[in-house]
């Protein structure tokens, strides 16, 4: 079975590794979309608490460029 997925293409071996990883996750979870996104939510207003929000693209990407020398 293994040398016959080796054959396969990248996409094919790729999409089929995919499917193997979900089916060991078990059933999808119906409340993981709204979970996640209530998560999201809390670490932004956790971070604009701290004052860490709010930062655009373009100046976070400064900053990490100026932090690393570039």
């Amino acid at each position: 079975m293994l040398d016959d997925a080796l054959r396969l293409s990248e996409e094919e071996r790729t999409k089929l590794i995919s499917e193997l990883i979900a089916s060991l996750d078990g059933p999808a979870d119906s409340k993981w979309d709204e979970t996640w996104l209530a998560e999201l939510d809390r670490r932004v207003e956790a971070a604009e608490r701290k004052g860490q929000g709010g930062t655009d693209w373009v100046s976070a990407r400064q900053r990490i460029l100026a932090q690393l020398g570039g």
